[in-house]
């Protein structure tokens, strides 16, 4: 793995912080379903050194972020460790998985992360366009993820989607979302992951207008009938 840290040239801190993570990631994984990702190349590979990618992107200084279904804090907890500066917030509707955040985020000593436990429907009546940055990481597809989080973003803000190889197959389904929530498809951000573990892409999504007050819907109803 000291490849892979020298790659992300991170502070002595910093690792030691990204240590603290795995093993508490690991010791509560199976009390919270946190991953099925466990052997710790795959973990610092496949959630941290995939999670930071998109600072090597997409400016971060003095931004907020917001990250949609976070889960076990990826990627907004790795990039808060490599960005401190960052605001972050955490949207997650399990009540559990908040409980592992927060004690994560006390033992990382992590300032200026808020954690709100909540479906991103209910949680957009008080952060509404409040964020340059939104991100999401395998939540949904993102026909159906836009909906659910282009909401959130500022006027001339940023969705941020993290995809696999079928990113153009659902940029392509996803036209008349785009359209209707006044986004665009900025840019497509390339990567491979180390030890071949695979392409990955940012798929960079500008927010060019206001979002119509009626977006996004109940999450049954965007399932049944996305955009």
């Amino acid at each position: 793995m000291e490849q892979v840290i020298s790659k992300l040239e991170l502070t002595k801190e910093q690792c030691e912080k990204f240590s603290l993570y795995y093993d508490f990631l690991i010791s509560e994984n199976e009390k919270y379903n946190l991953t099925a990702i466990t052997n710790i190349d795959e973990v610092y590979i496949k959630h941290f050194y995939d999670s930071i990618m998109m600072g090597k992107f997409i400016d971060l200084n003095g931004k907020s972020l917001c990250d949609i279904g976070s889960g076990a804090g990826f990627p907004s907890i790795p990039l808060k460790i490599v960005f401190p500066e960052l605001e972050v917030v955490i949207i997650e509707p399990t009540q559990k998985r908040i409980k592992f955040l927060e004690q994560l985020i006390n033992k990382l000593k992590l300032e200026n992360v808020k954690l709100i436990c909540e479906r991103a429907e209910d949680a957009i009546c008080n952060y509404r366009e409040s964020f340059d940055i939104v991100t999401a990481r395998a939540v949904s597809n993102l026909r159906m993820l836009l909906e659910l989080t282009i909401p959130f973003v500022k006027v001339n803000g940023d969705l941020i989607a993290y995809k696999g190889s079928s990113y153009k197959e659902e940029i392509d389904i996803s036209k008349s979302a785009l359209h209707k929530l006044n986004s665009q498809v900025l840019y497509i951000h390339k990567y491979n992951l180390p030890y071949d573990m695979g392409e990955r892409y940012l798929i960079q999504i500008k927010k060019n207008k206001k979002t119509d007050e009626k977006f996004p819907r109940r999450f049954a109803e965007i399932k049944k009938k996305p955009l």
